[in-house]
């Protein structure tokens, strides 16, 4: 889940002319949060050289990960393997992941995010040099490859609530720059298969992996270079159990946040994850392969558009905006389901992943506006695990669901699922009615604590 927005008011000043320049501590709205800014002008400054190289480590580590479903899938079946095979590579991430997230929240709480994420990138280095000796060798055992997919799981998890806190250090307009990552992660969906294909073609599976590992290293060397400001107060050095339950009781405070977690569990359980095999199934029954990479292309690319508007577009109230578009997700499976030409369906997908993308970025610059720097990880991370852990009993589900109701029942299910996850997330208050936080009024309260209000003579971070 993510946000975006177009031009923010410039600070109102204070004794003179205010500089925008790096700030953290108590924030409104029941949160704290660390914001930077680079501004010229008064005008907020998105693409600092910190951003950019966050967004360079981002785009890339995107474009990796979503060469993998390719390689493995290229090296399993190479191997004598079938779906059950690549089915378990991935869902041994997927399972490690949703696991212990949770746990990562608390570390990247107690240490520094950054060096988390670091860490976690230069193990999956080796770990994907490991795969791609396996499959370059010939000696591809499925244990093997199921283990190298749960470290790559553990890793995620202590990276993923780090990605959260950081977006506020580096960018003092904070929705533009989760619009502005959420379009590249788009753009990267479509071409990393793309490539990981024609590198299977013209080296093997292992090439890919080891490809796959060099976007590790981009990305841990990018976020090495970054100059953080300082984190505000961190969370008291008590019991990790200790620490876990105030993540969770924080989380359990926000009406606005644990609804909109219950209402997308049901989406993802009931919509999102069937609808990702069976539409891989039916598309390619009807149409043909080229057609599903067509329709996965329209997906994408209605990502990217969705973050594109959500950088500029800046509803009074996100979540009730995001929540309308949500309702254009039922495209989906609906098009699919109904038996539609693939014209009719990659238009449907566009709509879709415009829809989804837009919501995201929304969602995600609401938590981090909202939610004190000092459990911003650990909320996150329960965030993200209630959503990640539907998604794969969802995909569990779809297979005898269809079996027992068929294919197309179960896909025009989910888009009445969508539909009304949209309406319930209407028919919340604490959803429909949850204010924007703006970047200015932001920045104004959240500095450094003993620090004065305004840095003179400083531009940037």
């Amino acid at each position: 889940m993510t946000s975006r927005p177009a031009r923010q008011p410039a600070p109102a000043p204070d004794s003179g002319r205010r500089r925008a320049g790096l700030a953290k501590g108590a924030g409104r709205a029941g949160g704290a949060n660390l914001w930077a800014s680079g501004a010229e002008g008064g005008v907020p400054r998105l693409w600092t050289r910190d951003f950019g190289l966050f967004f360079t480590a981002r785009a890339v580590a995107r474009f990796g990960d979503m060469m993998l479903p390719v390689a493995l899938a290229a090296g399993l079946v190479g191997h004598g393997g079938g779906a059950g095979a690549v089915g378990a590579a991935l869902a041994s991430f997927t399972a490690s992941f949703a696991g212990l997230v949770v746990f990562g929240g608390v570390v990247a709480d107690r240490f520094d995010p950054r060096h988390l994420m670091i860490g976690a990138d230069l193990v999956r280095v080796g770990t994907e040099v490991l795969a791609a000796s396996l499959f370059l060798t010939g000696h591809v055992v499925l244990w093997q490859v199921c283990a190298i997919g749960a470290v790559n799981g553990v890793c995620a998890a202590m990276f993923q609530p780090g990605l959260t806190s950081t977006v506020p250090r580096i960018a003092h307009d904070v929705q533009a720059a989760n619009g502005a990552v959420r379009t590249a992660e788009s753009c990267m969906a479509i071409g990393g298969p793309a490539a990981a294909g024609v590198l299977v073609g013209v080296t093997s599976p292992g090439g890919v992996f080891l490809a796959h590992a060099a976007t590790y290293l981009v990305s841990a060397l990018c976020l090495l270079l970054l100059r953080l400001p300082p984190r505000p107060g961190r969370p008291a050095a008590g019991s990790f159990a200790a620490d876990l339950a105030e993540g969770w009781r924080e989380f359990r405070a926000r009406t606005w946040m644990w609804a909109v977690i219950a209402v997308w569990m049901v989406f993802m359980a009931a919509a999102w994850g069937p609808a990702v095999p069976l539409v891989a199934t039916e598309v390619i029954a009807a149409h043909g392969t080229g057609a599903y990479g067509l329709v996965n292309s329209a997906l994408g690319a209605g990502m990217a558009l969705g973050g594109l508007v959500a950088m500029r577009v800046r509803p009074r109230y996100p979540l009730r905006a995001g929540a309308l578009a949500l309702f254009g997700c039922f495209l989906q499976p609906a098009t699919v389901g109904a038996g539609c030409g693939v014209a009719v369906i990659s238009a449907g997908f566009v709509v879709a992943g415009a829809a989804m993308a837009f919501w995201g970025v929304l969602w995600i610059t609401s938590v981090q506006t909202r939610v004190p720097a000092a459990v911003l990880n650990r909320i996150h991370a329960y965030e993200v695990a209630g959503s990640a852990a539907m998604l794969p009993v969802g995909q569990g589900l779809a297979g005898p669901a269809a079996g027992a109701f068929g294919a197309s029942p179960v896909l025009l299910a989910g888009a009445a699922v969508a539909l009304a996850a949209g309406a319930a997330l209407l028919a919340i208050p604490a959803v429909r009615n949850l204010g924007r936080v703006d970047a200015a009024e932001t920045a104004a309260v959240l500095r450094p604590a003993g620090r004065p209000r305004a840095d003179r003579g400083r531009a940037g971070a």
